[in-house]
Protein backbone atom coordinates (compact mmCIF):
# COMPACT_ATOMS: atom_id res chain seq x y z
CA UNK A 1 0.00 0.00 0.00
CA UNK A 2 1.10 3.42 -0.86
CA UNK A 3 0.47 5.04 1.98
CA UNK A 4 0.09 3.18 4.61
CA UNK A 5 -1.89 4.62 8.03
CA UNK A 6 -0.70 4.09 11.44
CA UNK A 7 -2.19 4.84 14.74
CA UNK A 8 -0.69 8.58 14.41
CA UNK A 9 -2.39 9.09 10.92
CA UNK A 10 -5.67 8.40 12.02
CA UNK A 11 -5.39 10.37 15.00
CA UNK A 12 -4.22 13.20 12.56
CA UNK A 13 -7.51 12.25 10.33
CA UNK A 14 -10.01 12.67 13.11
CA UNK A 15 -8.57 15.67 14.70
CA UNK A 16 -9.23 17.03 11.13
CA UNK A 17 -12.47 15.54 11.03
CA UNK A 18 -13.22 16.89 14.42
CA UNK A 19 -11.95 20.54 13.13
CA UNK A 20 -13.98 20.76 10.34
CA UNK A 21 -17.26 19.78 12.47
CA UNK A 22 -16.80 22.58 14.93
CA UNK A 23 -16.16 25.18 11.96
CA UNK A 24 -18.93 23.95 10.38
CA UNK A 25 -20.83 23.89 13.90
CA UNK A 26 -19.02 27.41 14.84
CA UNK A 27 -20.88 29.07 10.91
CA UNK A 28 -24.10 27.46 11.92
CA UNK A 29 -24.51 29.30 15.12
CA UNK A 30 -23.57 32.46 13.42
CA UNK A 31 -19.48 32.46 13.65
CA UNK A 32 -18.67 31.40 17.61
CA UNK A 33 -15.72 32.46 17.99
CA UNK A 34 -14.66 29.49 20.60
CA UNK A 35 -15.78 27.32 18.21
CA UNK A 36 -14.62 28.22 15.22
CA UNK A 37 -10.84 28.57 17.73
CA UNK A 38 -11.80 25.00 18.74
CA UNK A 39 -11.91 23.76 14.79
CA UNK A 40 -8.47 25.96 14.37
CA UNK A 41 -6.94 24.24 17.09
CA UNK A 42 -7.91 20.64 16.20
CA UNK A 43 -7.32 21.05 12.25
CA UNK A 44 -3.56 22.24 12.61
CA UNK A 45 -3.09 19.47 15.29
CA UNK A 46 -4.29 16.97 12.60
CA UNK A 47 -2.24 18.36 9.65
CA UNK A 48 0.80 17.64 12.25
CA UNK A 49 0.02 14.46 13.40
CA UNK A 50 -0.84 13.46 9.16
CA UNK A 51 1.78 15.14 7.72
CA UNK A 52 4.30 14.95 10.31
CA UNK A 53 5.91 18.08 12.37
CA UNK A 54 9.12 18.51 9.97
CA UNK A 55 6.37 18.18 6.44
CA UNK A 56 3.93 20.64 8.27
CA UNK A 57 6.58 23.22 8.74
CA UNK A 58 8.29 22.54 5.34
CA UNK A 59 4.34 22.85 4.10
CA UNK A 60 3.88 26.12 5.74
CA UNK A 61 7.52 27.62 5.42
CA UNK A 62 8.33 26.78 1.92
CA UNK A 63 8.68 30.14 0.01
CA UNK A 64 6.03 29.20 -2.70
CA UNK A 65 3.53 28.79 -0.22
CA UNK A 66 4.35 32.01 2.29
CA UNK A 67 1.03 33.70 0.51
CA UNK A 68 -0.89 30.78 2.14
CA UNK A 69 0.65 31.00 5.37
CA UNK A 70 0.15 34.78 5.75
CA UNK A 71 -3.19 34.47 4.92
CA UNK A 72 -4.21 31.60 7.05
CA UNK A 73 -2.58 32.84 9.69
CA UNK A 74 -3.82 36.48 9.25
CA UNK A 75 -7.53 34.96 9.21
CA UNK A 76 -6.77 32.63 12.77
CA UNK A 77 -5.75 36.28 13.73
CA UNK A 78 -8.82 37.88 12.97
CA UNK A 79 -11.01 35.12 14.61
CA UNK A 80 -9.26 36.16 17.86
CA UNK A 81 -9.57 39.24 17.59
CA UNK A 82 -13.36 39.18 17.02
CA UNK A 83 -13.68 39.81 13.51
CA UNK A 84 -14.90 35.79 12.84
CA UNK A 85 -16.86 36.04 9.17
CA UNK A 86 -13.53 38.07 7.67
CA UNK A 87 -11.34 35.62 9.50
CA UNK A 88 -13.08 32.57 8.11
CA UNK A 89 -12.95 34.18 4.69
CA UNK A 90 -8.88 34.78 4.90
CA UNK A 91 -8.42 31.62 6.44
CA UNK A 92 -10.22 29.26 3.27
CA UNK A 93 -8.55 31.35 1.11
CA UNK A 94 -5.07 30.50 2.80
CA UNK A 95 -6.12 27.22 2.60
CA UNK A 96 -7.00 27.25 -0.63
CA UNK A 97 -3.27 28.67 -1.19
CA UNK A 98 -1.22 26.48 1.05
CA UNK A 99 -3.36 22.74 -0.04
CA UNK A 100 -4.02 23.76 -4.27
CA UNK A 101 -0.76 21.15 -4.74
CA UNK A 102 -3.12 18.39 -3.20
CA UNK A 103 -6.04 18.55 -5.25
CA UNK A 104 -5.07 15.90 -7.49
CA UNK A 105 -4.34 14.10 -4.76
CA UNK A 106 -7.67 14.43 -3.06
CA UNK A 107 -9.72 13.81 -6.49
CA UNK A 108 -8.27 10.95 -7.03
CA UNK A 109 -8.74 9.80 -3.24
CA UNK A 110 -12.57 11.02 -3.90
CA UNK A 111 -12.87 9.33 -6.86
CA UNK A 112 -12.45 5.94 -5.21
CA UNK A 113 -15.07 6.16 -2.59
CA UNK A 114 -17.72 3.89 -3.98
CA UNK A 115 -20.81 5.80 -3.88
CA UNK A 116 -19.77 9.51 -3.52
CA UNK A 117 -16.77 8.51 -6.45
CA UNK A 118 -19.68 7.69 -9.22
CA UNK A 119 -21.65 11.19 -7.78
CA UNK A 120 -18.59 13.04 -8.25
CA UNK A 121 -17.92 11.34 -11.64
CA UNK A 122 -20.95 11.88 -13.39
CA UNK A 123 -21.04 15.68 -14.03
CA UNK A 124 -17.67 15.21 -15.65
CA UNK A 125 -18.69 12.18 -17.56
CA UNK A 126 -21.73 13.72 -19.31
CA UNK A 127 -19.76 16.83 -19.91
CA UNK A 128 -17.51 14.59 -22.05
CA UNK A 129 -20.61 13.05 -23.25
CA UNK A 130 -22.17 16.16 -24.66
CA UNK A 131 -18.39 17.55 -25.61
CA UNK A 132 -17.96 14.26 -28.02
CA UNK A 133 -21.75 14.50 -29.79
CA UNK A 134 -21.98 17.87 -30.29
CA UNK A 135 -17.88 18.55 -30.98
Amino acid sequence: MPYELNDQKKVGLGLIGFGIFFTFLAVILFFDRGLLALGNIFWLTGVALLLGLRSTLQLFTNRTNYKGTISFLLGIFLIFVRWPVVGIVVELYGCFLLFSGFWPSIQAFLYEIPVFGWILQYPILLINQLRRSFG
